[in-house]
């Protein structure tokens, strides 16, 4: 198990115990929170609570499957899960970036208040019980394979193992190997979609026709393009097959029927505009909740992020949830309550992704996505927001832009004409604020901020985040305030024991 330091595991057991007083005290139930509480590694089927399967995608974007019109691959066994359960038209994670909405996701807290945790290759400080420790306590078994929290260095954290749990090699060995006296909550953190496994190779992309490629609309379309994209197809259709094999192994288990199955991407994927950009190319992710208990065969339109699943799983399953997670939970959409008050948006953030900067800088950014806006205030836009374009630490130029034939093809043809504005749009610097119109811009291309007739809505919308930043006590309320700049960035591969990291060299990201 991934347990904490025995002082540290008592604090997040006493502020646990403060919530359920505090639930107490308004009146709420809490016999299902305490009977899992008294019942820690114990038999507790009589209890009833549901298994939990996550099927994380690392740098899947929507609208990238079948299901959702993509014409390029075939996707079944998502389309299965978002056909009978229910598919979420809005989600998003709450970083474009792997480990801060991983962490978001353990500890149901927005990025910015986890500490090192809100950048790439952090640590992840054991401040807060996470989901995975309180299922833990109320009786299930938790591990994962694959990436799980990752990149970064659980152990200086006090870390025995990852913060997700025990790893397997996969699904199928866990059920293999473990009994059926205890739920389980297992996390299946697949590669196939990352970039680090594209195989450009043209017989991997076999079936797969180029001509479907929906090229964004920030990219040329040109051959290079839609060649590397169908690499990052066959990805999606190998991960499709991996779906497949763990809803297999439920069946023949014959857990179908007491498990609730989670599928989704972790950011958006890797092209340039993408991954570790706020833009929805980086922030929005296809996502499917599967289960017999559930209310599905549904699309829901409300906004949801991926920080909201601990609390989510946490109602799903009969415990209380911590006031420590402050991210809300979207529980009660999955059940048919069908209750969208104050869900027309998300929040959005990031700080450092890769260390591409001079002097170990991110590059802040806040804001807020609606159904018709997006508003960007880059807090810090005297930096580059792809990086450097000289080589700092990590992957090399423009380091916040994953190494691919795309890239090279803006950079290398930067001056060219028909290139200089999409190279533009992805290297190039950018104004404070950036709001685009949505209904007529999805594609996210022009920036509409500074049109006199939109200065309303700039300025609700701001107000909006800013409200958002004072209520969680955000580090870059304070324009002075650099603590976050000062993390240590535990990416470089001559300070870091591999044996630690749970297979995070594989992947730059």
């Amino acid at each position: 198990m991934s347990l904490l330091p025995i002082s540290i595991f008592s604090r997040l057991s006493d502020r646990v115990s403060i919530r359920f007083g505090l639930l107490a005290a308004l009146g709420l139930s809490l016999a299902i929170g305490d009977a899992g509480a008294e019942t820690a590694g114990k038999d507790v089927t009589h209890l009833g609570r549901p298994n939990i399967l996550l099927l994380l995608a690392d740098n899947w974007a929507a609208p990238h499957s079948s299901f959702l019109g993509d014409r390029t691959v075939r996707t079944p066994n998502f389309d299965r899960l978002a056909r009978e359960g229910m598919y979420f038209d809005n989600a998003f994670c709450p970083v474009p970036s792997c480990s801060p909405t991983r962490a978001s996701m353990l500890a149901g807290r927005y990025a910015h208040q986890l500490g090192e945790a809100v950048n790439l290759w952090s640590s992840f400080p054991p401040e807060y019980p996470l989901l995975t420790d309180l299922l833990r306590r109320a009786g299930y078994l938790t591990a994962y394979s694959g990436k799980g929290w990752a990149p970064g260095n659980y152990v200086v954290g006090g870390w025995a193992e990852n913060p997700v749990g025990h790893r397997y090699a996969d699904f199928a060995t866990f059920l293999d190997k473990t009994s059926r006296e205890q739920p389980f909550f297992f996390w299946v953190g697949n590669l196939d979609t990352a970039i680090g496994q594209w195989d450009y190779r043209p017989e991997a992309a076999k079936g797969l026709d180029a001509a479907t490629v929906q090229v964004p609309a920030h990219l040329p379309d040109t051959p290079e393009v839609r060649a590397a994209l169908l690499a990052y197809y066959n990805g999606v259709r190998r991960f499709d097959h991996a779906v497949g094999e763990a809803m297999a192994a439920l069946a023949r288990h014959g857990l179908a029927d007491n498990t609730i199955v989670v599928c989704c991407g972790d950011n958006g994927w890797q092209i340039p505009r993408g991954l570790a950009n706020c833009y929805d190319d980086g922030l929005k992710v296809p996502m499917a909740v599967w289960g017999k208990a559930i209310a599905g065969h549904r699309r829901e339109g409300a906004f949801v992020s991926l920080g909201e699943f601990a609390p989510t799983v946490l109602e799903l399953v009969g415990l209380p949830v911590p006031v420590s997670m402050t991210c809300g939970s979207f529980a009660g959409l999955i059940r048919g309550l069908h209750d969208q008050a104050g869900r027309d948006a998300v929040f959005v953030e990031r700080e450092r992704h890769a260390n591409v900067r001079a002097g170990d800088l991110g590059y802040p950014i806040r804001g807020i996505r609606t159904r018709d806006h997006l508003l960007l205030l880059n807090l810090r836009p005297d930096r580059w927001p792809a990086g450097d374009p000289v080589k700092h630490q990590s992957v090399g130029p423009y380091g916040d832009i994953d190494n691919s034939p795309i890239k090279s093809l803006l950079m290398q043809r930067q001056d060219d004409p028909g290139m200089q504005r999409y190279f533009e749009l992805s290297f190039a610097h950018r104004p404070a604020v950036e709001l685009y119109d949505l209904r007529k811009d999805p594609g996210q291309l022009v920036n509409v901020a500074e049109r006199p007739e939109n200065a309303a809505t700039v300025a609700a919308l701001r107000q909006r985040v800013m409200d958002w930043m004072r209520a969680t006590q955000d580090p870059r309320m304070d324009p002075a305030d650099n603590s976050i700049d000062g993390f240590h960035y535990y990416g470089d591969v001559n300070t870091w024991d591999r044996d630690n990291f749970d297979g995070a060299h594989l992947f730059t990201h």
